[in-house]
């Protein structure tokens, strides 16, 4: 009888490829609390070319267990908002749900994460914490901000209109945005009700709305790449290039952590 070969798990095609964080979020299932991260996410981790690992809460001794194992972070939107005591403020709208749970280990994650130079790539409320985790503070409600738009979709609207266009991005020129996706401006969708205001230390503006409002930033002086965006890049992000360059920009950098060469990258 004719069996598949022995294939050592350190050398199957999926252990060769660059292992990335993926935070989880908290949420009460019925009674019960659970860990959850959306699908899209983690898909759009394996069309960047790695290998997603959804991770609970952590504390530190934790954390810099998983930092030892991991080539990249990916910290995904959510329905939940960054708590605003971190950037010094009352809870504006008591009706929003916060996740004080991610919160407690994500900020320092991310400072971990750029300290060293793994790279990082972020999306809607990851941009948010990734904001507030340098110092940084949000309007908690930008559609009440004199002279801003409304980035929130439509509650009534069926979610492939929600995470439709929305309005262009105008890309800052000189940065890793520009440099990823070669492009000067482009559509995005846009879901979010928060917003960066107050820029955090050391980060560099990618791309702004129409109405100013920031929606790509990075640390320019990190060690490795990294990324922050406010739009949704892994909705249907295979069929969509600008998603794609961003992804497979993350991806590479991922490889070239998990084959010890450091360095921002692009």
């Amino acid at each position: 009888m004719n069996s598949a070969p022995n294939v050592p798990v350190n050398d199957s095609p999926a252990a060769r490829r660059p292992l990335v964080l993926v935070p989880a979020c908290n949420k009460m299932l019925g009674d019960h609390p659970y860990h959850v991260a959306g699908k899209k996410y983690a898909d759009a981790v394996r069309l960047a070319g790695c290998l997603p690992l959804v991770i609970p809460n952590a504390d530190e001794v934790e954390m810099q267990a998983l930092l030892a194992i991991a080539d990249g972070v990916f910290l995904t939107g959510s329905a939940s908002n960054v708590h605003p005591s971190h950037f010094d403020e009352d809870v504006l709208d008591l009706s929003l749900p916060l996740d004080p749970a991610r919160d407690a280990w994500t900020l320092p994650l991310i400072r971990h994460a750029l300290a060293v130079g793994l790279p990082l790539f972020t999306v809607c409320r990851g941009t948010q914490e990734t904001n507030v985790a340098l110092g940084g503070s949000l309007h908690q409600a930008v559609h009440d901000v004199a002279g801003k738009a409304d980035h929130r979709a439509a509650d009534d609207q069926p979610v492939a209109v929600q995470y439709g266009p929305a309005h262009e991005v105008f890309v800052e020129p000189g940065g890793v945005l520009e440099r990823v996706v070669g492009l000067a401006r482009f559509d995005v969708n846009s879901v979010h009700g928060q917003a960066v205001n107050r820029l955090g230390e050391g980060l560099r503006v990618e791309a702004r709305a129409p109405d100013g409002v920031v929606e790509a930033f990075s640390a320019a002086d990190a060690k490795g790449f990294n990324l922050c965006v406010q739009w949704h890049p892994e909705w249907q992000a295979a069929s969509n290039d600008v998603s794609m360059r961003m992804l497979t920009a993350f991806g590479e950098a991922c490889r070239q952590w998990k084959e010890g060469r450091r360095g921002p990258h692009p």
